[in-house]
């Protein structure tokens, strides 16, 4: 069973990748309206594997029949003055999302939750991609800024991500 405590962590944590999914699918539109289909496909991708990780979140309460309680998911930001203020918001988020998961770790040890811990073995894999993949957008306009036409090639690359 799981303490309350930990359930309500994890309520959290489905509030929050559900706001992820909205932030990503904002991200998307704007890019969309920039005429930068690769970005937005990039983060419309992005948008589902957080709507899936919410999902997870939603599964494991279930599984261990605790109350699943849904709260109201926050409006996103819905536009950003340039790619890489964009991807540079995304990966800020995505280091705050890895904060709350190690939070939730961190209380499963406390509550001795050793199947709440073990669940999230998952999530804290995930969270280090998450990181890398919005870090090297970051890094990689950086590289670019100066040079226009490299906007062009990675919003080419953006759009080749693989749709899972």
């Amino acid at each position: 069973m799981l303490s309350k405590k930990v359930q309500k962590a994890i309520n959290d944590q489905i509030n929050a990748e559900l706001y992820s999914a909205y932030l990503y699918f904002s991200m998307s539109n704007w890019f969309k309206a920039q005429y930068l289909d690769g970005f937005a496909d990039w983060l419309k991708v992005q948008a589902g594997e957080e709507q899936g990780h919410a999902m997870r979140f939603y599964d494991y309460l279930h599984s261990k029949n605790a109350a699943v309680e849904l709260q109201t998911v926050a409006a996103p930001p819905k536009e950003w003055n340039s790619a890489l203020a964009a991807f540079e918001d995304a990966y800020k988020h995505e280091k705050k999302i890895t904060g709350m998961i190690n939070k939730i770790g961190d209380l499963a040890v406390t509550e001795k939750d050793h199947a709440t811990l073990v669940f999230l073995n998952w999530f804290f894999s995930e969270q280090v991609e998450e990181e890398e993949s919005t870090l090297e957008m970051v890094e990689k306009l950086k590289m670019v800024a100066s040079y226009p036409g490299g906007l062009y090639m990675l919003n080419k690359e953006a759009g080749s991500r693989d749709k899972k």
